[in-house]
This record gives C-alpha cells, sequence and structure tokens, in this order.
C-alpha cells in the first residue's frame, strides 16, 4: 500500500493507494462497508485531458472518498484496476461528485460495463448545489462554484488548491497547466494526494451546499429538476454530432486564406499587425474617426464593439445603415473572424472528433449566472444566427434529415408574461410583430426598414437594462435620437416600463437578489440593478427551455437530440420520420406562461445541420445532397423561410 495524507481543518486525511492483492481485497472491505452502511461516497477520475471522446483519451486514476479516508485507483495500469474500479461504482448505492458529467462521460466510455444510465440516478453533484445557492463565479464577487472556491468557503480556506498544485508540478516536467495531465507519473506523490483529496472535499463539501440551498429557501424542486436536466444534456453530449471531415477540413483551409486577405486589406492602410491597438487605433484616427472610448489604460479603445461600430454593422453582422463603413474596421473584423472559425470550430472539431467522425460538444447544463446553458469546444452557441458554412461541417447520420425546433421569440414572450404588459400582451395573442409595433409608435406608420432595426435594437436594449447611451452605440443613432426611441418603447409598452422601475427597486431592498417564477435565486452586482429585468428573462427562458428538454426526454425522443443550442433543439431522424420527429419535438416543447403561448418552429433540412439555415434553393441544391434530390422541396424551403 502506498500512503499520502491531504491536510483538511488541521488533519492530515489518509490517501491510500493499492498496490497488492491485499491492498486490493482492503479496497473492496472499505467499498462494501460503505455500501452497507447506505453511506453516500465521492467520486472522481484523473483524466489526460478534457476532450472524453477524443483520440487518446483516458482514465489515469479513479478515485473513491468520505470525509475521512480516500482511495486512488491507477487504473491506468491495467485492466484488472479498471474492472475493480467498475466493479465498486457498481457496488456503491449513493455517489457524488463535483461536475458529474464530466466523471460520468469518461467512465462511461472509458471503464467496463460502467454506464450513465447506472451512475445518474445514483449521483448527486455538489456544483449543481453551489450554483444554486450562488450562481456568481468568484471574479464577478461569488463563492465560486469550482471545487477549490467551493470548498475555500465552505469546508477549509486553507485546503491545498489541488490544481493549481499539479500546475507547478507540470513546470517542473516542461508542461504547461494543458499539457501536463498525460505526461506527470502516475506514481508522483503530490498528483496521488490531490486526487485523493478531490474526493475528500467534495464528500464534505455536499452537506454543506444543500443546507446552504436550504437556509436561503430555494426552491427545493430545483435541485431534483437541475440534476434530470443534467442527466438529459449527459446523454446527448455522449451521442455527438457526425461531421463532414473532407468539407470541415477545405473549410479550415479557406479560412485560413479569408483571413489572410483581409489581414493583408488592413496591411493597405498601414495596419502590419491586426492585433496590435497602436496600430489599429492610429490609423483610424488618421482616417478621421472619432473614438471616444477608452481603455482602463486610457488608450484608445479598438475592441470589436468599437470596430463593428464603425463598420456600421451590429452584433450579428447585420448593416445598421447609419453611416459609411469603414473599410479598415470591416477588414480588421473580418480577418479575426475567419481566424476564429478557423480555430475555434473547423479545426476544433477535427481535433475532437471522436473515431467515428463524431465531436461531443460539452454541454454545461447550468453555466451562466443566469443558468443559461453553455456549449463549448466547439463553441456553438457563439455563432451568428444566419451563417450556414460552420453549421454544415455537422450532418446527419445515413439516411437521416436533421431537424430544428426552436421558440418563437421567447424573450419577448416572456417579457410579456413578467410584465404584464396589455399592449404587448395583445401584440403577441393577434400575432403581430412588436419591432414593427415599436418602430410604428416611434417613427409613425411609415417607419423605414432601418428604423425597424432601430426599433429592435431599443427592445432588445430596454430589456437587457441598456440605456440611450448604449443603444446610441450599437445602433449609430445620436445620443438625442436614442433618447427620443427609448421614450417612444416605453411610452408604447408603460406597463412594461413600471415593472422594470419596480423590479430594480425590490432587487435593491432585497440585497441585490431576485427570485424568479421558477424560485431561482439571482444575485447582481451593487452597481447592476438595472441588469434585473434581462436576468429575469434569460433565467425563466432557460427554465422553460429546461422544462422543454425533460419534456422531449419522457416522450422518448432525447435519442434523435444532438444539441440544445440557444433556444433551438437541433435533431435528426429518418426521412420517412423526420417530419414526424419534429412535429413531436414541437409539441413536446409548446407550452404557456401566465396566459402567454410559447410556441415553437420546427422546421426539416437536408443532409446537414447548415441546410437548415440556408435561404435560397439554389444554395440548398448547389450544397445538400438532399435538396439536390428533391429541387422541389428546397424551392418550398426558400418560401418558408422569407
Amino acid at each position: 500500500m502506498i500512503n499520502h495524507t491531504f491536510p483538511v481543518l488541521g488533519q492530515q486525511i489518509p490517501v491510500r493507494v493499492p498496490q497488492t492483492v491485499e491492498d486490493f481485497r482492503e479496497f473492496q472491505s472499505y467499498i462494501i462497508g460503505r455500501a452497507n452502511a447506505g453511506e453516500r461516497v465521492a467520486y472522481d477520475t484523473e483524466t489526460t485531458g478534457l476532450d472524453t471522446f477524443s483520440a487518446g483519451f483516458r482514465i489515469r486514476t479513479t478515485q473513491f472518498g468520505t470525509p475521512d479516508e480516500a482511495w486512488v485507483l491507477q487504473v491506468e495500469k491495467g485492466s484488472d484496476l479498471q474492472r475493480l474500479a467498475s466493479w465498486a461504482l457498481r457496488t456503491l448505492p449513493e455517489l457524488s461528485m463535483q461536475n458529474r458529467n464530466f466523471d460520468m462521460l469518461g467512465s462511461d466510455r472509458h471503464l467496463p460495463g460502467i454506464t450513465l444510465e447506472e451512475l445518474a440516478p445514483k449521483t448527486l453533484d455538489t456544483y449543481i448545489y453551489s450554483h444554486l445557492s450562488d450562481p456568481r463565479r468568484r471574479d464577478q464577487g461569488g463563492v465560486g462554484n469550482g471545487l477549490k472556491d467551493a470548498s475555500a468557503h465552505y469546508v477549509d480556506p486553507s485546503a491545498p488548491d489541488t490544481q493549481g498544485g499539479l500546475i507547478e508540478e507540470f513546470h517542473k516536467i516542461g508542461y504547461t497547466k494543458d499539457t501536463g495531465w498525460p505526461h506527470i507519473d502516475i506514481d508522483n506523490p503530490l498528483y496521488l494526494s490531490y486526487a485523493g483529496g478531490d474526493v475528500i472535499l467534495t464528500s464534505r463539501l455536499l452537506p454543506k451546499v444543500q443546507q446552504r440551498v436550504r437556509d436561503l429557501g430555494i426552491n427545493p424542486n430545483l435541485p431534483a429538476f437541475e440534476h434530470a436536466v443534467g442527466y438529459v444534456c449527459a446523454l446527448i453530449e455522449r451521442r455527438g454530432m457526425r461531421i463532414n471531415r473532407e468539407y470541415t477540413t477545405r473549410l479550415s483551409a479557406e479560412l485560413a486564406d479569408e483571413a489572410a486577405r483581409w489581414s493583408a486589406e488592413a496591411a493597405k492602410y498601414g495596419v502590419a499587425n491586426i492585433n496590435s491597438t497602436r496600430q489599429v487605433s492610429e490609423a483610424l484616427l488618421g482616417m478621421g474617426e472619432h473614438i471616444p472610448e477608452r481603455t482602463d489604460g486610457g488608450a484608445v479603445q479598438v475592441n470589436g464593439a468599437v470596430l463593428k461600430r464603425l463598420a456600421d454593422v451590429d452584433k450579428q453582422w447585420d448593416p445598421i445603415e447609419s453611416r459609411t463603413p469603414n473599410p479598415l474596421a470591416m477588414a480588421i473584423l473580418r480577418s479575426k473572424r475567419a481566424g476564429k472559425w478557423k480555430m475555434s470550430y473547423a479545426d476544433a472539431m477535427l481535433r475532437t472528433a471522436d473515431e467515428n467522425d463524431r465531436v461531443h460538444p460539452k454541454i454545461g447544463a447550468l453555466a451562466a449566472r443566469t443558468a443559461r446553458m453553455s456549449i463549448s469546444d466547439p463553441p456553438f452557441q457563439q455563432l451568428p444566427s444566419g451563417l450556414w458554412t460552420i453549421r454544415h461541417c455537422v450532418v446527419s447520420d445515413p439516411g437521416h434529415r436533421m431537424i430544428s425546433v426552436d421558440y418563437k421569440s421567447v424573450e419577448p414572450r416572456v417579457m410579456a408574461a413578467l410584465s404584464g404588459d396589455e399592449k404587448m400582451t395583445a401584440a403577441i395573442l393577434r400575432g403581430d410583430d412588436l419591432h414593427n409595433l415599436t418602430a410604428a409608435s416611434v417613427y409613425g406608420p411609415d417607419f423605414t426598414p432601418g428604423q425597424r432595426k432601430v426599433a429592435k435594437v431599443v427592445q432588445l436594449g430596454v430589456a437587457y437594462g441598456g440605456g440611450a447611451k448604449t443603444i446610441a452605440a450599437q445602433t449609430g443613432l445620436s445620443l438625442t435620437a436614442a433618447q427620443a426611441a427609448v421614450k417612444g418603447y416605453k411610452r408604447t409598452y408603460p406597463r412594461l416600463a413600471r415593472y422594470i422601475r419596480a423590479l430594480q427597486g425590490q432587487v435593491i431592498r432585497d440585497g441585490y437578489t431576485l427570485r424568479t417564477p421558477s424560485g431561482r435565486r439571482l444575485v447582481f452586482d451593487r452597481d447592476a440593478a438595472y441588469a434585473s429585468f434581462n436576468g429575469e428573462i434569460q433565467s425563466t427562458a432557460r427554465d422553460i427551455f429546461a422544462q422543454g428538454l425533460l419534456e422531449i426526454d419522457a416522450r422518448g425522443l432525447t435519442p434523435h437530440v444532438l444539441l440544445p443550442v440557444h433556444d433551438e433543439i437541433v435533431a435528426d431522424a429518418t426521412d420517412n420520420d423526420a417530419v414526424d420527429v419534429a412535429r413531436e419535438i414541437g409539441e413536446a416543447m409548446t407550452m404557456s406562461l401566465r396566459g402567454i403561448p410559447l410556441g415553437t418552429d420546427p422546421d426539416v433540412g437536408g443532409h446537414s445541420w447548415g441546410s437548415l439555415y440556408m435561404k435560397k434553393a439554389s444554395t440548398m441544391i448547389d450544397n445538400d445532397a438532399w435538396y439536390a434530390a428533391n429541387p422541389v422541396a428546397a424551392h418550398a424551403a426558400e418560401l418558408a423561410r422569407k
């Protein structure tokens, strides 16, 4: 037996690493004893990295622990140890994990006989309880939801930073925090001590955060709800999405060429390095641009928001039509965008795809301060809404068609439901376009397409807590014109304006906290009460989406789902079943909030996810094999997507 310790609250807690047959019997006695006592045991893994499904990923150690003891199995050393870890997981009736989906998915894939279906029902996630009690990261003023931050707050402020300490060990052997995991010696004493420490801390943390959730009076149904949502997301992540490797490889090369081409365009204006703030700002000022924004250090600000304003495009790259676009700003934006798309999407898909050319984006079921989900590796949620070229990398299974089902204008509908604004509610029930209604109120019935875009920005800006200054920066309007637009919006929806003011006041009185309709607790910065309505909207919309996901699962439709992203479910089904499956998913997601219907908009495309974002029939026919074989359907899709 190799014996190490891990310090907690001044005590050295034993960490045991069995080596002999006798040691393994002692480990089995430990597991059986905990199982017979009905004691919940913490479980964790040390792995070679985070890409669970990529070639070369492996579990190096598995560890099991209770508050006063930890055991580390070096499963990398042989299949017998892997089977022993599997036996322990099957034997234990109750488990706890920190960020359980990662360890469950890794164990499902790399330990014999272990499945998500078996692990999830008996596993509680400390991360979920931490997030429910305080959703903020530490750098946002919160406790923090990582194991180190949460343990430092609830268990022992002096407990070692297990990851930070290992990074120092990586540096000693010539690796970084990202590359050291597969290379550190599996017998390294600090590595083994910290592996055991993680389960000791997790075991001690769970009752603390459970009690905190109870003390705060948080809806007692939310922990079970979040565990159920997380499980469904794990099932989806395990299935993954198939990619067209040939197209993705070609796209990577095209994006590299595009980045270089636009960088060369920027060089014509004296910008040799598009990442040089000094070169970019000097060139833009030399072209006569007025840039009032400044960095914290006082330098001229030339970030993406500034460049988009100068290029006259909004966040989604749609033209604002408020000024003449600056060609240098546009060149820099396009070069950076192409480079980012290459690295973050095309190259990431090629790098992380499994042996069957499937990528498995990580789904953070409970991520942002508002509980909004996150998608990473690749970050599909950051794709512009109308872009098909990157999405075209993702293809359906053979003989299948792609499906997209999303909510119809969910955020404005949530706004109406929460505020009870009669005019907005009536417009929604009539099926009116809210942006048209706002534009007509502000500019009169003969408003222009550009003024409708401004009305859309105003509606979202007011919801997000932005004032006239922010809206002016986003639209290119003068401050006076932006102020008039905001006043017109509030005049159109007076009860909404009153609700926002009342909510902000209530948040301040309640210590900058807010309880959403689902009973979730949101916490705001002391200078950000203005963001409370947006927080309530985003959190409520997320919970609606999550409830829809659970209903999809209850109807047995999860095997069709490829990804939940924003308010959209991406799925596939056989050619014969696709239309029916899309309809069934849409029906599962449909619900109401305080009398406001939350409907869906199912769409069935061709063989690629990108085909659902193509607007022209000719584009569909030229780029998607299913539409090429079904041109009549392509023309029908063009009409439906106008």
